[in-house]
């Protein structure tokens, strides 16, 4: 299997790992999966992105959103849906154009930027016209590199636990549906990406499971900066990595 991927297996081991905890993440609070894959990703298999990673996103969106499914805003996700579409072509030009050394830049920038988002983001009002803006953003960011979450969690961060991790997770999966539909039509799937895609799901499988049991503590606020700290590093080190390359 790791001959199809073009890894060693250390560098797998750390790939599911990292899975493993990015899931864990999400599950916990609503986002974060591949906020902490996709930069791992694009320091091992930078041309498997983003595609790999929105496969590894489709059952951990599934998961988070059947599990709590009583606490969704249901108005998110047609308004979201309605900004995503056409943030997804932006985001399908984005992959089209660039090659697979900027592409991995261009993620480890916006995680960084989605990091800086996190930590000076005001309280945004939940209106129609904030969710479909969070939308386009999620469309274009989720399309071109596989992190899509960031706009709409900072959108629900001050919401009830339960609320943000069902909500983000039916919208997320809406939105993840349409933008690996428009790169499976653009041609931009292939087999790699479904092998490093479905090898890891098993971990996003462990991560969402064991998730449940740290929603207490984690919704008390002590994940959120570990988080932001381990995302800004990874982020960081894909920036660093495609400049001197």
């Amino acid at each position: 299997m790791l001959d199809g991927l073009g890894l060693e297996p250390t560098a797998f081991v750390l790939l599911f790992g990292t899975t493993l905890l990015g899931a864990l993440v999400q599950g916990s609070i609503g986002f974060g999966l591949n906020l902490i894959v996709a930069p791992v990703i694009a320091i091992f298999v930078p041309e498997a992105l983003p595609a790999s990673a929105i496969i590894v996103a489709l059952p951990m969106t599934l998961g988070s959103a059947l599990r709590e499914s009583a606490h969704i805003d249901r108005s998110a996700i047609l308004w979201t849906t309605v900004g995503r579409l056409p943030g997804i072509a932006v985001g399908l030009w984005i992959v089209i154009r660039l090659d697979a050394e900027a592409l991995a830049t261009a993620t480890g920038a916006m995680v960084l930027f989605a990091v800086l988002m996190s930590i000076a983001s005001p309280r945004i009002p939940i209106t129609k016209l904030s969710q479909a803006i969070a939308g386009w953003l999620g469309g274009a960011m989720g399309t071109s590199s596989s992190i899509g979450g960031p706009p709409l969690a900072l959108l629900y961060q001050h919401s009830p636990g339960p609320v943000v991790r069902s909500t983000l997770g039916a919208a997320f999966l809406v939105g993840t549906g349409f933008s690996f539909t428009a790169l499976l039509v653009a041609g931009e799937v292939q087999a790699l990406h479904w092998r490093l895609g479905l090898a890891l799901v098993p971990a996003v499988l462990l991560g969402l499971f064991a998730s449940r049991a740290f929603h207490g503590w984690l919704d008390r606020g002590w994940l959120r900066p570990c988080v932001l700290g381990l995302c800004g590093l990874a982020g960081a080190a894909v920036v660093v990595d495609g400049l001197v390359s």
